[in-house]
């Protein structure tokens, strides 16, 4: 069983930036695929970023390119999320997720951390 802590989130300004962090224990980090997602007030829950176990492959949804970097540290077993130029329509509770390499059906959610841009 894999548990997943995310931890970083805030209020911030436009403009500004916030790092989240994500701890996963109780697993093979190296055997998960992880990722971002986030749920704005009164919207459904979307993927904002992924990245692969070797950490070289990665995705972003169109509207955080260029802004946002997602990363994992194996040693710390820890992935996080770099948000740059955060914007007021980034305002969302942002949860970690991780996708198991060799059961794709086996998938664990984190509790959520809550990010607010003010304009």
């Amino acid at each position: 069983q894999v548990k997943l802590v995310e931890s970083g989130g805030g209020l911030v300004q436009a403009g500004g930036s916030l790092r989240l962090s994500c701890a996963a224990s109780g697993g093979i980090f190296s055997n998960y695929r992880m990722g971002w997602f986030r749920q704005p007030p009164g919207k459904g829950r979307e993927s904002v970023a992924r990245i692969d176990w070797t950490g070289a492959i990665t995705y972003y949804t169109d509207s955080v390119k260029g802004r946002f970097t997602i990363s994992r540290d194996s040693a710390k077993n820890t992935v996080y999320l770099q948000m740059n130029s955060l914007k007021p329509e980034d305002t969302a509770v942002y949860y970690c997720n991780a996708v198991s390499v060799l059961r794709p059906q086996e998938i664990y959610w984190g509790q959520g951390t809550e990010v607010t841009v003010s304009s």
